[in-house]
């Protein structure tokens, strides 16, 4: 549905417990081939042998670690998404929350853009050289009063440590007693590489949705 507009939606291993890819924030340059090339799903080859090294350290300490999964939905048209109760950052930030383990949602700047001022944050519409109206920076994610504005859709999607570990934890009991949880089986010492293609189909999804609202208002 979204393919022939020129929508593409691609997600990446952008942090593992600390250690970040140096990519561009808007995706540009970043391939589905160089995300699959290395298992953890992060483009940066050199960073990604680092996050696997982290991943497996834990793996043998019976722990786990968190990071974040970047997301880049380009050639999305200005005009999609709603002002008020369907924002369409509102409504990526509701899809996202809903996978298992997500625990945080940026779009944009994100939390970072609390640490500069509205003369440094917003984003300068300006005429490109193929005439096309764009922003001189992406601060926004794309996304500006709840409605598309023609740059890439840019966003974080937090994710929590693996709950199951293979150490003792104290708890308690059904009775309120206290107890030792002793989990045993195969569990991920870091579920990030998992969840990149769950986050492009969740944005997928929300965009089909977006775009079919659109065609219904405006033909």
């Amino acid at each position: 549905m979204l393919a022939p507009l020129g929508v593409d939606v691609v997600a990446w291993v952008d942090e593992v417990h600390g250690i970040a890819a140096n990519v561009d924030p808007d995706g540009a340059g970043v391939t589905r081939d160089a995300i699959e090339a290395t298992p953890v799903r992060c483009p940066d080859a050199a960073v990604a042998a680092r996050m696997i090294e982290r991943i497996e350290r834990a793996r043998k300490d019976g722990d786990s670690v968190g990071g974040v999964v970047r997301c880049v939905c380009r050639g999305v048209p200005a005009g999609w998404g709603q002002p008020v109760f369907d924002k369409l950052d509102a409504e990526l930030a509701r899809a996202m929350l809903s996978i298992p383990a997500v625990k945080g949602f940026e779009v944009g700047s994100g939390f970072a853009g609390t640490l500069l001022t509205g003369s440094e944050h917003n984003d300068r519409f300006v005429r490109a050289d193929d005439g096309a109206i764009r922003t001189a920076t992406n601060r926004s994610g794309g996304i500006q009063g709840g409605i598309t504005n023609g740059m890439p859709l840019a966003m974080r999607i937090a994710f929590k440590p693996t709950a199951t570990i293979m150490q003792p934890q104290d708890t308690v009991d059904p009775d309120g007693n206290a107890a030792v949880l002793e989990p045993r089986g195969r569990h991920d010492p870091c579920v990030l590489p998992r969840a990149v293609p769950i986050v492009e189909a969740m944005a997928l999804l929300v965009l089909a949705d977006a775009y079919l609202r659109h065609r219904g208002q405006v033909g």
